[in-house]
């Protein structure tokens, strides 16, 4: 056992301060480490370190709790603690983990003083909707395809080669969605994220022709409105798809400004010659120019005030509740340039100002820290943290791994249990831990193959009920509860094939499931989190607040590990929520044993300080 502390209410006990308050922050010793010379924090304001002496709060069920108060004094405020213990040993301890060397200020708990987010967002289970591969409503057979499409029938295989890749048409629309609202309630799922449901010229929509009308293609804007207002109905939250980054080619902006620079929306885009001829886009593909954010007109017709993009759809009739932002980390940044900040904090403010109780995460998918500290996207869609090292654990090894889910050489890595827990705790210690609950956990999206298409077997619950038990917010990408497989993001995005609902009917249960273990438990939306043990092919943590403890194993084989007494309180009365792996204590200490792969979860007792 090795002293813990995090960011939940167990340990902090403001997770929103304002510049200038104090907070009280708590760390949790084992006795097994024996009696503390000494128990400080060490805060690092204006980059000068300060040490605060910690006191005994209390002692229980073999743990001490030291308390200090430190004063909250730049709006990203980091803190680490430090154990001098009785043999004169230092131990520093950070998000990261527990260390005998002093660590770096980058790994430090940080508490931030910018606007929190919304109160709902740790409880969120999001259900993510390409709308082209989701349903057709009957009003979907009478529309035209475009002269860019490549129509296809629902039952269709998706192509992967170029032009199908991009312009095979299902014809999917937002009254389709609505139509099956009833799924998304089975399932349990709080929030569906819409991916663009703007009009252009590719089956993704991701290359926008316009921001301020729905696809006529989807239903147009009053299909929005019926979907919003069925879905909120049912306690269910909605969330856009905003490209930040670029525009697409066929954009009305663009139009204006290519070859025209008299155009007042010429410096919307970065030109590389003086006929704006050729321009920077994304990643070099032409259909995608590159948005330039040094423009105030841009600003205030996209992102800044009442009357931007941002907050249109954020306001009656639409009433969307937040929005999901493409290619974040790009935002912004072109050679020199790096306005990354300023966009995403300006986003954050314009929809405080429309509606505050509005969630704002961003596409990032490695090391996404360093644009998430609290003052500008709320969490990140990354990969890094948790996606790719699950992956690595729970799948074949050497298998492809392409799309975007950003794998080393696209090829599956051969992870133990330990290497998952390294991956996670590196890249989830640079977040603050609101921004760590507000990040997504995702197994896969529809930009990645399909986590089932190379899983190990019988890994689906392992994977899937991990998503659900560890900080962030879980992501069902639709037709994972179908079991559908897919090699790369475009052949991943499979109509849902509804005709085989039965047939999936017990995947369908497992999720559904899951999903409500999730959202019924406090001490998963919020709560603590302790790692246990950490074997090659065995992971147990524990979810812990002042009403219960959630007791999880993870394992992908056999197991039969050993705890100390002290690690988790009351497993005598525990009480088993899901999995069949055995908990029992004897004079050794706790046990937990099972066949695996195996995913099992308990509850106990909550924590009493």
């Amino acid at each position: 056992m090795e002293p813990h502390h995090d960011g939940s209410p167990l340990y902090v006990s403001n997770q929103s301060p304002a510049l200038g308050e104090w907070v009280q922050v708590r760390l949790r010793v084992p006795h097994t480490l024996g009696e503390p010379r000494a128990v400080r924090v060490r805060s690092n304001p204006d980059r000068e370190p300060r040490f605060s002496e910690a006191t005994l709060l209390s002692t229980a069920a073999g743990w001490d709790w030291w308390q200090a108060e430190i004063l909250i004094e730049n709006p990203v405020h980091g803190y680490r603690w430090v154990v001098r213990t009785g043999d004169g040993h230092d131990l520093w301890i950070n998000a990261r983990g527990v260390f005998d060397t002093e660590t770096l200020d980058s790994e430090d708990f940080k508490l931030t003083s910018h606007p929190a987010p919304p109160r709902w967002a740790s409880g969120t289970v999001l259900y993510q909707i390409l709308p082209d591969r989701f349903a057709r409503s009957a009003a979907a057979s009478q529309r035209e395809a475009p002269d860019w499409a490549i129509p296809a029938e629902w039952d269709d295989d998706v192509e992967l080669e170029q032009p199908a890749r991009s312009q095979q048409f299902f014809g999917g629309d937002l009254d389709g969605i609505t139509l099956h609202l009833d799924h998304l309630e089975k399932l349990g799922v709080s929030a569906l994220y819409l991916t663009p449901i703007f009009a252009g010229r590719s089956n993704h929509r991701y290359d926008a022709s316009n921001f301020d009308t729905v696809d006529p293609l989807l239903g147009g804007d009053e299909a929005l409105v019926r979907l919003v207002e069925a879905a909120h109905a049912r306690g269910l939250r909605v969330l856009g798809d905003l490209t930040s980054n670029h525009s697409g080619d066929a954009h009305d902006w663009f139009v204006a400004a290519h070859r025209h620079p008299e155009a007042i929306e010429s410096d919307f885009y970065h030109w590389l010659d003086d006929e704006q001829e050729t321009y920077a886009s994304w990643l070099g593909v032409p259909s995608l120019p590159k948005l330039n954010w040094n423009s105030p007109e841009l600003r205030r017709r996209f992102i800044e005030g009442d009357d931007s993009i941002v907050a249109k759809w954020l306001k009656p009739p639409f009433a969307l509740d937040g929005w999901r932002i493409d290619v974040a980390n790009m935002t912004g940044r072109l050679a020199d340039q790096d306005l990354n900040a300023d966009v995403r904090r300006t986003i954050r403010r314009t929809m405080i100002d429309v509606n505050p109780d509005t969630l704002l995460v961003a596409e990032s998918t490695n090391d996404a820290s360093i644009d998430f500290q609290g003052d500008g996207w709320h969490g990140a869609m990354t990969y890094a943290n948790f996606t790719r090292p699950l992956w690595g654990w729970l799948s074949e090894p050497g298998t492809p791994a392409g799309g975007g889910l950003g794998m080393n050489m696209s090829t599956m890595p051969t992870y133990t249990g330990q290497q998952f827990y390294r991956a996670h705790r590196q890249f989830s210690a640079g977040f603050p831990w609101q921004t760590r609950l507000a990040t997504m956990n995702a197994l896969d999206t529809h930009d990645t193959p399909r986590f089932a298409t190379h899983a190990l077997p019988g890994v689906i619950p392992v994977a899937l009920g991990m998503s659900m038990t560890l900080p962030g917010i879980p992501v069902v990408f639709a037709g994972d509860e179908f079991g559908l497989t897919g090699i790369d993001g475009e052949h991943s995005r499979t109509p849902m094939p509804w005709e085989r609902a039965d047939e999936a009917g017990e995947r369908i249960d497992l999720y559904a499931t899951l999903i409500g273990l999730r959202r019924t438990h406090s001490s998963l939306n919020g709560g603590g989190m302790r790692w246990l043990h950490v074997g090659d092919d065995v992971l147990v943590y524990a979810r812990e607040d002042e009403f219960e403890t959630i007791l999880v194993v993870a394992a992908r084989a056999d197991f039969d590990v050993r705890l100390h007494a002290d690690a988790v309180g009351g497993v005598q009365s525990s009480t088993r929520l899901f999995g069949s792996a055995a908990l029992s204590t004897d004079e050794d200490g706790i046990r937990l044993s099972g066949d695996g792969p195996a995913f099992a979860v308990w509850q106990l007792a909550g924590v009493a300080l």
